[in-house]
């Protein structure tokens, strides 16, 4: 046979196989095969792919016959190879029957077709939502409020929301879940054991023959109902207090006064208020800011304060009644998120949510320098003791250290994987601490610029540090809703607050070493520097 007709039989082979293996494809695809099992399909597939390799290699040739034209003997005989006849009948053979069973299997009068009542089966058999009681109105979509805490009022920041988040991310004021229906939101009480009723006694009726019982179809499938547990309703958290003096909103800044008697409160509501510590009780209102307040800061004059907001203004004040001295405007460098004044009073940085940085001269009530680098959102400021440095942090985690006299920047770093928060100067001069988004504490040495411990424990944004007269402990809080004093040496924690009440904003050491705390809730918190409970030192305003 020719070499042509080999390549041939060996193409026809090659596409039965194929085809095969097609069917079994589509058979382990969901499509139930009519004919035949699914390995007659695969092992046709191999024997027909495989007869086809060995026609295409000439390996199964026919037996063997003797050209006419070929002298049997001599030099110029040849020796036919002997061939497979046998085997290549049966190669020749199993093609053809492959096909005729795909044939069959395709177009045969036993193939069925899909019953149209399967797909509805299937249908009927997946689990219907259930419809709405009568008595329960249609779900409505949320209505979207206004956010009214740091984080939500304003405009995003961070690098990974792709806007400039200006305040701690997620830490909004919760919005309490809507009501229930009356029927969902009442406990099931825990089910009485009732006495089965007695059935009425039945008429006097002929004794008849005693028949065997027959149980019921339900007796034998329906098991015997278990008695109901239910699980008592969650404790309400305990009702915080309030006072109609307090804030209305979250307390986002705590500053004390040098003689430790008076405290200074920046809230979202925008208010600044003076409280008193002695007499546990607001001394006055000390001013309002257009935007949410940020920072407020007792003077070294002790008879003078200075406050800046979202409005982009920095404003003198007097403590004794509140009287607007002076007003720094920030103008195109938008609204302040934190503010720090030098240890004599003569300097003030300012970090802006348009990533300026801001050297004020409060003596001539002039601005020195504007300090452009940060990409974003500066939310972070801190003032060495000597009044010549300031650390700014910015809320993609860049570190920026500043010559505040001369103007210039020293040094830049990324000392966080996310947003820099609240940044304080060791007595030194020469370390500082800074907080994150990325949930740690880091102190740096300002020399090498190298990370020298690290405070870990915290599971949310650490946003606001304070260090304590002695320097020897660091207050921290976090929007995981938790207060908490290290011991700066070692990084050890000394001492961890949970109120349970929502994310923490603000923080500073009392003058008697406790630890105060604002947050979400609208209070402002005294905890003892030891650890255990805090008592509630101003309520906030009723909701």
């Amino acid at each position: 046979m020719k070499r042509s007709t080999e390549r041939l039989l060996a193409l026809a082979m090659l596409i039965v196989g194929i085809a095969c293996f097609a069917k079994l494809c589509l058979a382990l695809g969901g499509k139930p095969l009519a004919t035949a099992r699914l390995e007659v399909f695969g092992v046709a597939g191999v024997l027909s792919v495989l007869a086809g390799l060995l026609f295409l290699a000439g390996l199964l040739l026919g037996a063997a016959r003797h050209d006419p034209a070929t002298p049997l003997f001599g030099r110029d005989a040849e020796i036919a190879p002997a061939g497979h006849p046998r085997l290549r009948r049966a190669a020749l053979a199993l093609p053809p029957l492959a096909l005729l069973v795909i044939v069959a299997d395709q177009f045969g009068p036993w193939r069925t077709q899909e019953p149209a009542g399967e797909s509805a089966k299937e249908v009927a058999t997946a689990p219907a939502e259930p419809a709405p009681r009568p008595s329960e109105p249609k779900p409505e979509p949320e209505a979207s409020t206004k956010p009214t805490t740091p984080e939500a009022s304003a405009k995003p920041t961070t690098p990974e929301a792709s806007a400039k988040p200006t305040t701690p991310e997620a830490s909004a004021k919760p919005t309490a879940p809507a009501p229930a229906q009356e029927e969902i939101a009442k406990p099931t009480p825990p089910a009485e054991p009732v006495a089965a009723p007695v059935p009425p006694s039945p008429p006097a009726i002929a004794p008849q023959p005693a028949q065997p019982a027959q149980p019921t179809e339900q007796t034998a499938l329906a098991p015997a109902t278990p008695p109901q547990i239910v699980a008592p309703p969650p404790l309400a958290p305990p009702a915080q207090p309030t006072a109609p003096e307090g804030h209305r909103d979250a307390v986002v800044w705590l500053a004390v006064s040098a003689d430790g008697h008076e405290i200074m409160s920046a809230s979202t509501d925008r208010m600044i208020k003076l409280w008193d510590i002695d007499g546990k009780r607001l001394i006055r209102d000390l001013g309002i800011h257009k935007d949410m307040a940020r920072s407020a800061l007792f003077m070294p004059d002790g008879k003078t304060a200075l406050t800046a907001g979202d409005d982009g203004e920095i404003v003198l004040r007097q403590l004794s009644d509140g009287t607007v001295l002076h007003v720094f405007s920030s103008g195109a460098n938008g609204g302040v998120r934190q503010l720090k004044i030098s240890q004599d009073g003569k300097l003030a940085v300012s970090g802006h949510d348009t990533g300026s940085v801001v050297v004020w001269d409060l003596e001539k009530g002039t601005v020195s320098h504007v300090l452009p680098g940060h990409d974003w959102s500066v939310n972070s400021v801190a003032m060495s003791p000597d009044g010549t440095r300031a650390l700014t942090g910015s809320i993609d985690g860049e570190l920026k250290l500043w010559d505040i006299v001369s103007g210039k920047q020293l040094r830049s770093w990324h000392g966080h994987d996310r947003g820099a928060y609240g940044a304080v100067f060791l007595a030194d001069g020469h370390h500082a601490v800074t907080g994150s988004g990325d949930c740690t504490i880091k102190l740096w040495d300002l020399d090498s610029f190298k990370e020298v411990r690290r405070f870990e424990g915290h599971s949310g944004t650490v946003y606001a540090l304070a260090l304590s007269a002695d320097g020897k402990r660091l207050g921290s809080v976090s929007l995981d809703g938790t207060a908490r004093i290290w011991n700066i040496d070692t990084g050890a924690e000394i001492a961890e607050f949970d109120p349970g009440t929502g994310p923490m904003y603000s923080v500073a050491f009392a003058a008697d070493g406790t630890l105060l705390t604002g947050g979400i809730d609208r209070t402002i918190r005294d905890w003892p520097a030891a650890g255990g409970d805090g008592t509630v030192l101003f309520a906030g305003a009723p909701e």
